[in-house]
């Protein structure tokens, strides 16, 4: 069956070697993605609901680069580290993904692999 691996923008995708998408047939697998800007820096540092939006774009543009859309996320899992406020991460989520909610998991963690970050999802 046919491969196609997608990079993305994260710092960490050659030194520590995955993709930020794997497509293979129709399904497509994203890696646990961040709010890296297309420099490789963190967006939004401190800000929740911003960090989910710009991890929500790095999403998409990985699906569009497969050849899906937001439109085919079945399943999400969202980690939040430290989140002050619980809503902002699924409220953003809840703004890409309107009326076609995929299932859903979400998780708060003591921090992700920097501490600037705030959310990390997978779809």
């Amino acid at each position: 069956m046919p491969r196609t691996n997608v990079s993305g923008n994260s710092p960490y995708e050659g030194s520590i070697g995955f993709s930020r998408a794997v497509r293979v047939g129709s399904a497509v697998y994203v890696s646990g993605t961040v709010a890296t800007a297309a420099d490789g820096s963190v967006a939004g540092v401190g800000d929740p609901y911003a960090q989910a939006v710009q991890t929500l774009r790095n999403i998409e543009a990985a699906l569009q680069n497969a050849g899906a859309s937001l439109a085919n996320v079945v399943r999400t899992r969202m980690y939040g580290a430290d989140l002050p406020n619980g809503d902002a991460v699924p409220r953003a989520r809840g703004d890409f993904f309107g009326a076609v909610p995929p299932a859903s998991t979400m998780v708060e963690v003591p921090r992700l692999i920097d501490p600037a970050m705030l959310v990390e999802i997978e779809a």
